[in-house]
């Protein structure tokens, strides 16, 4: 058993380190406790280790030293040899001093206690029962709960010396005891615990743990809300919304504080300025931090990473291509449009129109011959990068036949031509087109020879709206060095 007292010693002496004083309840109050713990008798009395009660109620006189009834009541049994064990109950009735070691109004206060009352031991199965004086001493600890200033847990060890039934000296009991003091009356010194006595505390209800100025007032040095003490992030800029332990909140994780930060909704992963709004300095619409392809140039289409688009392929970005359709394979200038034109093209820049003299029909017919797709396919390609024109499509005949039929084969031989480019090609608008059967009333060649006849058998594309032709035209002109 000297063993385990000198462990509950050492734990008590632990208990009683010096903590920081915070002012409690003053002058005399009343204090009353109820709590349990462990008995562990005097091995010469063969008693079981077991379990005790313990009450008590005080009057403190001055702050080191507190009068106080005590009663404590510790059923165990006896052991009388070969397993045999009998019931026994002890209890104590008396009036202790307890003796603080600092001023009990404080947080923590360790204690000693010296007392003189009666015991009684009592064996009921014997029918033996001694009764006799008893001194008692012991330690002890007072700390406050949860910051309360009328509530304590106490710990406490106590030697009470009692003469047991049949023993010739008195023995000595051991009682570790754990208990909650309820403290009543008395005048409160600083009831929020913050250092300043009530009668100087202009805020007497700051917060356990706030650090506080001469007069009691909570301290806020970066103005969060949060006081200094509690503040777990004192450095706070002024204006950021924090959480209760004074953090900087931020709700789109761009790294500015909410408050602060005057572009709520960041998308993650963006760069931002000092007050939280995205950078984009390419002014691409896609975020620093976000674009893939920083520095495109002002004014480029770009795709969701912020990579510049060239639909057309020709290393020209859509959105600076001023010529967005351009074929594969054509060398082009700066501003996207084709350095040499075509043939064609040169005849719809020069003559506002283009002559195709070199399709084959199905004599008398208006179906195409396999042999005039290819040209088709390369009028498309000419088409797609003039979006902006409108065009006739006329068709022409020499003078062979009757005018009235060479009228109606033109018309329909237009038609097989443009349905052919609007089927093929669906990003044709069939809006910009019209189609005119003219006959032979418009020849370019005279009638007398074949080969004029030839030239006359033709269909034209016809620009009609020549001023959207000049800027076209304008703008694929090469510039001047």
């Amino acid at each position: 058993m000297s063993g385990i007292k000198r462990l509950l010693s050492l734990a008590l002496l632990t208990s009683c380190v010096a903590v920081p004083a915070f002012a409690q309840v003053a002058g005399r109050p009343i204090e009353a406790t109820l709590g349990g713990g462990w008995t562990m008798p005097d091995g010469r009395d063969e008693l079981n280790y077991g379990p005790h009660l313990s009450t008590s109620l005080g009057y403190r006189w001055s702050t080191g030293l507190t009068f106080e009834a005590a009663y404590l009541n510790a059923p165990t049994q006896r052991r009388l040899g070969n397993g045999v064990e009998t019931d026994h109950s002890f209890s104590w009735l008396g009036l202790d001093l307890r003796w603080s070691l600092r001023d009990p109004s404080e947080k923590v206060t360790p204690y000693l206690i010296t007392g003189f009352g009666m015991g009684r031991s009592h064996d009921p199965e014997f029918g033996v029962l001694a009764r006799n004086g008893s001194a008692s001493i012991g330690a002890g600890v007072l700390m406050s709960l949860m910051g309360r200033e009328r509530t304590h847990l106490r710990l406490q060890v106590r030697d009470v010396m009692l003469r047991e039934v049949g023993a010739d000296g008195f023995s000595n009991h051991l009682m570790a005891t754990a208990a909650v003091q309820f403290t009543f009356r008395g005048k409160s010194k600083d009831s929020d615990l913050d250092g300043v006595r009530n009668w100087l505390d202009l805020s007497p209800a700051t917060p356990m743990g706030a650090k506080v100025d001469a007069a009691g007032r909570p301290l806020d040095t970066d103005g969060d809300g949060v006081f200094d003490g509690l503040d777990k992030c004192p450095g706070t800029p002024k204006g950021a919304k924090v959480d209760k332990n004074g953090c900087p909140l931020d709700a789109d994780g761009d790294g500015v504080a909410d408050g602060i930060d005057t572009c709520a909704d960041t998308p993650k992963g963006a760069k931002v300025d000092a007050v939280g709004c995205p950078l984009d300095t390419d002014g691409d619409g896609v975020f620093d931090g976000l674009d893939q392809c920083e520095g495109t140039p002002k004014g480029a289409v770009v795709d969701k990473n912020g990579c510049p688009v060239d639909t057309d392929g020709d290393g020209v970005a859509d959105g600076l291509d001023q010529c967005p359709n351009t074929p594969a394979g054509r060398a082009v200038a700066p501003n996207g449009c084709p350095t040499e034109p075509t043939a064609l093209e040169a005849q719809l820049h020069d003559l506002g129109l283009f002559r195709l003299s070199n399709l084959e029909f199905v004599t008398g017919k208006a179906a195409l011959k396999p042999e005039s797709l290819p040209v088709l396919d390369e009028v498309a390609m000419l088409l797609l990068q003039y979006p902006t024109l409108r065009f006739e499509v006329g068709g022409h005949t020499d003078n062979a036949g009757a005018k009235v039929a060479n009228v109606k084969l033109s018309e329909s031989r237009a038609k097989g031509v443009l349905n052919y480019l609007l089927q093929k090609y669906p990003t044709l608008d069939a809006g910009s087109f019209t189609t005119v059967g003219y006959g032979p009333e418009v020849p370019v060649a005279s009638n007398a020879t074949a080969k004029g006849r030839a030239s006359n058998r033709r269909v034209e594309f016809k620009v009609t709206n020549p001023d959207e032709l000049k800027l076209e035209v304008e703008k694929r002109r090469p510039a001047s060095n």
